[in-house]
């Protein structure tokens, strides 16, 4: 075998060997067709001495490095979209792991929302006896107000600010008062007949005005306590609406869970981005598919040209 020859189809082995990588990454049957049929070019270039082995250095000259140069080009692209996508993607991971340092979970709240029916409990027998004995003593758990501090902005329901206000409305011959407290009498003598039995029903807020609802253990009776200025009131709860009580999920878990869901779908994103070709590309290989898979093909490889330069014009525009 002459030197020109050996050099040629080891030359295409090597051309071949790229389309074979990108046939590959794209995961495309048009493109490892086409894979496929050069292998039989050159094997019939090998096995035939006879052939003019020129014409295969013409063939892939012309279409299969216009080919490569192009998918490349795709394929540079794609990557720095699907680069875009990960970014994103780290960003909200970033996020992620921010919210989760600082936040606080379902657990905490259910188990603090038990400590706080108990501090209140207590409060609330402690200020009854404050009443009582006109003490000027406070009658308030340690950091009663912690809780609201800790939970109102992700677990507190929205009210508006009117709302608020027509709830801690009452008239003052109506309750008891001191410069602690103030409690609506009816409220307090209830309390009294339960033996201060409470739960933490729910909590509500109004931009920065934040109120806790209390139900009682043993009658359906509510009431509510404002951490601002330590009003306690009966509470209607048919005004606070349709509140889903089940649903204790925390707004930073909520959206903890969305970025975390919209991670998967960037994700799945990048990767499909990675392998995806325009429509125009497809077509115009699946033409050029056709012509090479022609069992005429040899006869007319000079007339091959034409598709590729249509593969070299793409290659030099800003079609893709």
């Amino acid at each position: 075998m002459d030197e020109n020859r050996l050099n040629i189809l080891n030359a295409s082995t090597r051309v071949i060997s790229k389309l074979q990588l990108l046939s590959v990454f794209f995961n495309n049957d048009v493109i490892y067709k086409i894979y496929l049929r050069t292998q039989v070019l050159h094997q019939l270039f090998q096995t035939n001495p006879d052939l003019d082995i020129n014409q295969l250095e013409m063939f892939h000259l012309q279409f299969t490095q216009s080919l490569i140069d192009l998918l490349k080009k795709i394929k540079k692209n794609n990557e720095a979209v699907a680069d875009l996508l990960l970014d994103e993607v780290a960003l909200n991971n970033q996020l992620i792991e921010q919210m989760e340092g600082s936040a606080y979970t379902e657990q905490n709240y259910a188990n603090d929302k038990q400590r706080q029916a108990l501090k209140m409990s207590q409060s609330l027998r402690k200020l009854f006896q404050v009443l009582s004995d006109n003490s000027s003593e406070y009658p308030f758990a340690g950091n009663i107000n912690k809780f609201s501090a800790h939970f109102s902005a992700d677990y507190f329901y929205s009210i508006t600010t009117e709302l608020v206000y027509e709830l801690l409305t009452y008239s003052p011959a109506d309750v008891y008062s001191n410069e602690y407290a103030t409690i609506q009498r009816k409220l307090m003598g209830s309390l009294c007949k339960y033996d201060f039995k409470i739960a933490f029903y729910c909590g509500v807020r109004a931009n920065d005005i934040v109120l806790e609802v209390y139900r009682f253990a043993d009658v359906n009776k509510y009431f509510l306590f404002s951490p601002l200025n330590n009003v306690l009131l009966f509470c209607d709860i048919a005004k606070l609406g349709d509140l889903d009580l089940n649903n204790t999920v925390s707004k930073r878990e909520r959206m903890i869970r969305e970025l975390r869901d919209k991670n998967v779908q960037l994700t799945g994103k990048a990767g499909l981005t990675k392998t995806t070709l325009p429509q125009n590309i497809t077509a115009l290989l699946a033409e050029d598919y056709k012509k090479i898979a022609d069992v005429n093909f040899l006869a007319h490889m000079n007339a091959f040209d034409v598709q590729a330069n249509i593969l070299k014009t793409m290659l030099n525009t800003d079609i893709l």
